[in-house]
């Protein structure tokens, strides 16, 4: 069975067939514009010839410019018009040159057919001659893998007597550097024991001499530690008696501290006596005129006892201090502080009224900003759900619920994600690009309260696959008429949907350079 076009060139003639087809259309559709931009420049000008005297010059300048741009237009549009059938003039000589060239490549097809038949029988003799020499390397090389396993043993063999005579050579060596070291080691010792011996008598010598010097030093030891022994029992009487003189010392010195001590006292006391006579005196004369000489020899007048009248004297002086001073200033003083005191009061009652009022803005504050949240939330709950569904499918479910409604100030929010097939206690149960599609729906949730002019994501399609990513880049598109998206991604299936892509390229080292390509361009035409 054979099927399709015999090459590719049929291929290209139909496609260039259909290219003229749409050519075509396209020019009948430029001419039609261009007959319609025709009729209105005559219209124009039709105009302009019935109102060019009620018109002022400004205007006909500005019709000119109009007719001048139409103008250009139509001469634009003349101009791909020409190219259009140049196209297709071009494309009509080279729809015959295909089909001249198909013609040829039939009949060298023919040619090849022939060819292929005697290539055919040649291969079957050459195949009868490969299985003969086949048959022949065999045999040789099996006669060859023989004679190298021969050798490769032979080889071997000469390698391990190789390596003991290599080890039976370095044995030798090592014997004999050690024969050399131990030698030498021989003549070492044999001299340090000559030196040993000798000193060995020189120590002989001088240790006789040291034990006659420890003889007689002994014998000084001796005498010598006697005469200490006396003089240590003499020490000690002399210390004896000099303890005893010490301590009859220390009691005479302690007697007379203690005389010292009540000679203090009394001198104290009589120094303490005169000067309360003193007082008493200067007291006496400036309080009551009255001369304590003249008094000292009178006998008393009256029989109240000492004591009473010394408490008596003693709550006199208390009342007395008790009422200070006399302070001139004291009316002045009291005015002063029920001014300050009245200030004070005038003060505590602006701030308790102050208090209050702020209290109450406060709670006219808090209501609002829990109307704004609440009226808020709501909207995101729902942009939330939407995005969410659009994101996944409409079989999955999603939500925000408030973890303490009675607190807004407070309150934290539970996010809800529960695609189809799954039940998940906590996002951290779900994918990765589950997260991330989750992240993206609450992220253009808020974004949908107050749509940005501009908004950056960076690589926010890394985890999704490649279902996901369409479904990213169709929201993308979708909210890209209100604002404008700079994205930054690896994924191609994101490239190929944006409008612009700008790459950073760093041809020579450290000059970074960027490269722009715009789809627009291409798209409009």
């Amino acid at each position: 069975m054979t099927g399709g076009s015999v090459g590719l060139i049929e291929g290209k003639k139909i496609g260039r067939a259909k290219n003229l087809e749409k050519l075509k259309e396209e020019i009948a559709a430029q001419e039609t514009v261009a007959e319609r931009l025709r009729e209105n420049i005559q219209a124009r000008h039709n105009e302009v010839i019935a109102f060019n005297e009620d018109l002022r010059e400004n205007a006909v300048k500005a019709t000119e410019a109009d007719i001048q741009q139409l103008t250009n237009q139509v001469f634009s549009l003349h101009n791909k018009l020409e190219n259009l059938h140049s196209l297709q003039t071009s494309s009509q000589h080279k729809l015959e040159e295909l089909s001249h060239q198909v013609h040829q490549t039939q009949s060298s097809v023919e040619g090849v057919r022939n060819q292929l038949v005697g290539y055919n029988e040649q291969l079957a003799e050459h195949a009868l001659k490969l299985s003969e020499a086949d048959t022949t390397f065999k045999s040789v090389e099996a006669a060859y893998d023989e004679i190298t396993k021969q050798f490769n043993e032979f080889n071997l063999t000469v390698t391990r007597q190789q390596s003991k005579i290599s080890a039976l050579k370095q044995e030798l060596e090592f014997k004999q550097k050690q024969l050399h070291d131990l030698r030498r080691q021989i003549h070492e010792n044999t001299r340090q024991l000559a030196d040993t011996v000798g000193n060995i008598m020189e120590s002989d010598a001088s240790l006789k001499e040291i034990e006659e010097k420890l003889l007689q030093l002994l014998k000084d030891k001796e005498e010598e530690e006697r005469r200490l022994n006396e003089a240590d029992q003499a020490y000690y009487n002399t210390r004896n008696e000099l303890n005893e003189k010490e301590s009859e010392l220390r009691h005479k010195v302690k007697d007379k501290e203690l005389v010292e001590h009540l000679v203090s006292e009394i001198k104290d006391r009589l120094n303490e006596l005169k000067l309360q006579l003193a007082g008493m005196k200067e007291r006496l004369h400036v309080e009551f005129k009255i001369n304590i000489e003249d008094i000292l020899g009178q006998a008393r007048s009256t029989e109240i006892p000492t004591e009473e009248l010394q408490e008596k004297v003693d709550r006199m002086k208390k009342r007395l201090e008790n009422l200070g001073e006399v302070n001139p200033m004291a009316v002045e003083a009291f005015t002063e502080m029920k001014k300050r005191y009245e200030f004070i009061i005038e003060q505590k009652n602006d701030l308790v009224n102050a208090k209050d009022s702020l209290l109450k803005t406060i709670e006219e504050v808090e209501a609002t900003a829990n109307q704004k949240f609440l009226e808020t939330f709501h909207t995101v709950r729902d942009h939330f759900m939407k995005v969410f569904k659009s994101l996944f499918t409409e079989d999955d479910q999603c939500d925000l619920v408030l973890e303490n409604p009675e607190n807004l100030a407070e309150t934290g929010i539970d996010v809800i994600a529960k695609p189809k097939g799954k039940r998940p206690t906590s996002l951290t149960q779900l994918s990765g690009g589950e997260r991330t599609l989750t992240a993206t729906a609450l992220l253009f949730a808020i974004y949908l309260i107050k749509p940005a002019p501009f908004c950056i994501l960076d690589e926010v399609d890394a985890p999704l696959d490649d279902a996901n990513v369409g479904k990213f880049t169709n929201m993308i598109r979708q909210f890209s008429e209100n604002s404008q998206f700079i994205i930054v991604t690896h994924n191609k299936m994101t490239m190929s949907t944006v409008d612009v892509i700008y790459g950073v390229t760093m041809q020579e080292p450290g000059v970074s350079k960027l490269v722009s390509v715009d789809f627009r361009a291409l798209s409009e035409n």
